[in-house]
């Protein structure tokens, strides 16, 4: 009796928390924004919404398997179920608080798996390196394929950029931040070597450890092709989300895959800067969409929704089931304990 009361219990309170997430996004929108989204979901086709959901969760699950091709090399072999929970854990705490999440999914899948925490920190920094190098190369070839469209838009933002008092000073950031990391750089240097035989920078030195060889987890992967190829199968899936997205909305029925290009080129600069890419992805959106004379609001607001509900979503369930299982996991343990006795 008392263990179904509190398999309930738990019920509520993740429900109750899924219901808070949803009422913290929503109660950070302006006025407008509140309207600009309803006006979305009003005229939108929500059979194509369907399909969306399954790339993105296809996304996610690619990015579970990607992630362990890159631990296997360290020797540990986790679980592709307690890896896609874990990510997506991460992601849920990622839409109110930037990039702890990050923190947070290493967290859990140490826990559960029995794995370093530096190690894995380590692999996520490959992880993001990649991607950035992936993302880059999108934008090159976004640019390419269109360059009557974006090379001209970018040529104007970059050139207001250089011309106004905001791209001095953003030069000028750019420049302070260089400074520091090369002045922190050499000050850890000479810490580590004044005082190497201190116990907190032996700890450091382990953690450093831990990092390098998830660096060089890298050079080390035996399903190296695998790694190459969930990483293009996660990008197509992001960009077919866009591309069907498009038929969502008579406003944008008539763009194509080119056009899919510039928005997640654009758009993923959104996630980036604002926690779940509240306000930011849809406004990123809305001056993609300008450079192909189609003034609507209503598609950004679409893609967000359908992201921040999955995220918010399928992150409870899998925290949820992390719990649960490291929850079986214990009273497993306990049983055989008692039974040895």
């Amino acid at each position: 009796m008392k263990k179904r009361l509190l398999s309930i219990l738990k019920y509520i309170f993740f429900l109750g928390l899924g219901f808070f997430l949803v009422w913290w996004q929503f109660d950070k929108m302006t006025a407008l924004q509140k309207a600009q989204f309803g006006e979305s979901l009003r005229y939108a086709n929500y059979w194509l919404l369907i399909p969306i959901i399954i790339l993105a969760l296809l996304s996610h699950l690619s990015r579970a398997v990607r992630w362990k091709i890159l631990i296997e090399p360290m020797g540990y072999n986790p679980s592709t179920a307690k890896t896609f929970y874990s990510i997506m854990s991460g992601y849920l705490l990622n839409t109110f608080v930037p990039r702890a999440g990050e923190i947070l999914k290493c967290s859990l899948l140490s826990r559960y798996e029995k794995i370093p925490m530096n190690k894995l920190i380590g692999t996520i920094l490959v992880e993001r390196t990649f991607d950035l190098a992936c993302y880059l190369i999108f934008i090159i070839i976004t640019i390419l394929i269109q360059i009557n469209y974006v090379g001209s838009f970018v040529k104007k933002k970059f050139s207001q950029m250089a011309a106004g008092n905001q791209g001095l000073s953003i030069w000028i950031k750019l420049l302070v931040a260089a400074i520091i990391i090369f002045l922190v750089i050499v000050f850890l240097k000479w810490l580590f070597k004044k005082f190497a035989h201190h116990r907190h920078i032996i700890n450091l030195r382990g953690f450093h450890i831990g990092l390098k060889e998830g660096f060089n987890a890298i050079a080390r992967l035996k399903n190296r092709g695998w790694f190459i190829f969930h990483t293009i199968f996660i990008w197509s899936m992001y960009l077919l989300e866009i591309y069907i997205g498009f038929f969502a909305l008579s406003a944008t029925s008539h763009l194509g895959i080119v056009e899919a290009c510039s928005v997640l080129s654009l758009a993923t600069l959104g996630m980036i800067v604002s926690p779940g890419g509240i306000g930011a992805f849809p406004l990123a959106v809305q001056e993609v969409l300008l450079i192909y004379n189609v003034d609507n609001v209503s598609f950004g607001w679409i893609i967000w929704g359908v992201s921040t509900a999955i995220v918010i979503v399928v992150g409870l369930i899998s925290f949820g089931l992390l719990m649960y299982k490291s929850k079986k996991l214990n009273e497993t343990k306990q049983t055989n304990i008692t039974e040895a006795v």
